[in-house]
């Protein structure tokens, strides 16, 4: 990009700021080289690391980012923390988005305290992206997983292959295995639905299972009604 070039200095054979020397642990060294030192730009190593995050459209390792901005992983794990303690008005105002680690990445988000505003902007004049029938039968999936088409219809009490065969195309849940009674194919919930949801791991989730009936209770429905692809 044409910023990336402005501020490069000396011929092609001049020695580029950031690069490391010497020996040490693959935690110390600069996992590559720029032309120009991060710390020029304005706002420095902080500023082009937000610039960077602002643009990624998923989750960012802190090992993809200190490849990006030619830094030792353990500086930009510490202006990652930085940030977030930044944006959650540690220093002064509390921003309208936070930086979360969600899975092994690191992303932007709008902060949840402006969940209602954000919703109207997202949802005005919109249908929902997923209708009453898919919503359901993902949080049976995400409580219960693994899960068979066969058990999610059981708790439902209409059959869902097709409303699974479109959470799979949006790449919300995915097959993780088989039954080892049934063969019947097992779902789970992805790392993009994390992602989606804003959630770390499963572990976040709100209390909702104990509404749910027990996937023991619902033996044999993959044997009575199968559970074709």
């Amino acid at each position: 990009m044409t910023q990336h070039t402005d501020g490069v200095a000396g011929g092609a054979d001049a020695p580029r700021p950031g690069a490391a020397s010497g020996s040490g642990t693959p935690e110390d060294t600069v996992p590559d080289e720029l032309a120009f030192d991060v710390a020029d730009l304005p706002g420095g190593a902080l500023g082009a690391l937000e610039a960077v995050l602002m643009v990624a459209d998923e989750p960012v390792s802190a090992v993809q980012l200190a490849t990006v901005l030619a830094l030792p992983t353990i500086e930009v794990e510490r202006l990652l923390t930085e940030l977030v303690g930044d944006y959650r008005g540690d220093t002064g105002r509390a921003r309208g988005f936070e930086l979360r680690q969600v899975g092994a990445g690191w992303r932007i988000y709008s902060a949840p305290a402006y969940a209602a505003v954000v919703g109207r902007f997202v949802l005005d004049g919109q249908s929902a992206r997923l209708t009453q029938a898919a919503l359901e039968t993902l949080a049976v999936i995400t409580y219960r997983q693994p899960v068979t088409r066969g058990q999610v219809s059981g708790v439902r009490g209409v059959n869902v292959d097709g409303v699974v065969r479109t959470l799979t195309t949006r790449g919300l849940v995915a097959e993780v295995g088989t039954d080892p009674t049934t063969g019947a194919v097992l779902y789970g919930t992805t790392g993009y639905f994390l992602e989606r949801m804003g959630l770390g791991s499963l572990d976040e989730l709100p209390p909702l299972a104990p509404y749910l009936p027990e996937i023991d209770a619902l033996d044999g429905v993959d044997t009575a009604e199968g559970d074709r692809r």
